[in-house]
């Protein structure tokens, strides 16, 4: 794989077995990858992605709209992500078990009062990792017959310089609880990444693990 540096974008070269050149943008970092034939110069691809910067940018500014959140201190109207739409946080105390539900444009976080900002940020964290987990599930579900693996397991956790990782030895997956803020597309992409790296790993890798993204 060849790579092009355009100003501050850096963009992927895959020359392939192929007829026409194809451009795309992919979330959640909006990485760059152009696969050409096999038979095309790389000043040609050059000047190709260079006719198309107008509209990498513009992809670019969509996947990177939503920056990781400031510290949240779980207040009222808030805002809080989920799937790439905007809520406003909403506090209900009262008796019972905690719980987080989505009501139109609302996030609201039932809690017994007086519940500290350290707690209301245990209970909606676990609420966007079973999100994740949810989703996830329903990816593997669909991918799985596509790509010809099945995953075993799937962890989904806060991670700080990772979307995702996987075990090639175990056939786990692993997820950041953070892909519940961005768009679907975004936890689609990572899913299906890292289920491919199950069945062929990028580059040699240390065994038992793949490169993570």
């Amino acid at each position: 794989m060849a790579q092009l540096n355009l100003g501050n974008i850096s963009v992927d070269v895959l020359f392939k077995d192929i007829k026409n050149v194809h451009l795309s943008v992919h979330p959640p970092t909006g990485r760059v990858r152009i696969s050409a034939p096999a038979r095309m110069s790389l000043d040609t691809v050059r000047i190709f992605a260079i006719s198309k910067l107008g509209w990498i940018k513009q992809q670019q500014t969509k996947l990177r709209r939503q920056e990781r959140e400031t510290p949240r201190e779980y207040l009222d109207r808030e805002s809080h992500y989920v799937w790439g739409k905007r809520y406003l946080l909403q506090i209900v105390e009262g008796d019972g078990s905690p719980s987080v539900e989505l009501k139109h444009n609302r996030i609201r976080l039932r809690l017994r009062p007086g519940t500290p900002a350290d707690r209301k940020q245990v209970v909606v964290e676990a609420w966007y990792r079973a999100q994740v987990k949810k989703a996830a599930l329903l990816l593997i579900a669909k991918l799985g017959p596509v790509i010809g693996v099945t995953v075993e397991q799937v962890f989904v956790q806060k991670m700080k310089t990772k979307w995702g990782s996987c075990n090639t030895a175990r056939q786990h997956i692993r997820l950041n609880s953070d892909l519940a803020k961005k768009p679907i597309e975004c936890l689609e992409y990572v899913v299906a990444h890292e289920m491919i790296h199950l069945v062929v790993p990028p580059y040699p890798v240390r065994a038992g693990s793949a490169p993570s993204i």
